[in-house]
């Protein structure tokens, strides 16, 4: 019974690893991110202003 045992190394057993895996090849800073937040909510309060 014991021949029929798979052996694996037991440093990489079950750990799979993400750290060298780049999900997306954009990287935004999170500021232009607010920024351009920002930059909507003021452009809409002033059409609401306008508007009246």
């Amino acid at each position: 019974m014991a021949e029929n045992r798979i052996t694996t190394p037991s440093s990489s057993t079950g750990i799979t690893r993400f750290y060298d895996v780049d999900s997306s090849s954009i990287e935004l800073d999170p500021r232009i991110i607010v920024g351009f937040a920002v930059a909507v909510i003021v452009f809409e309060l002033v059409l609401h202003a306008v508007s009246l």
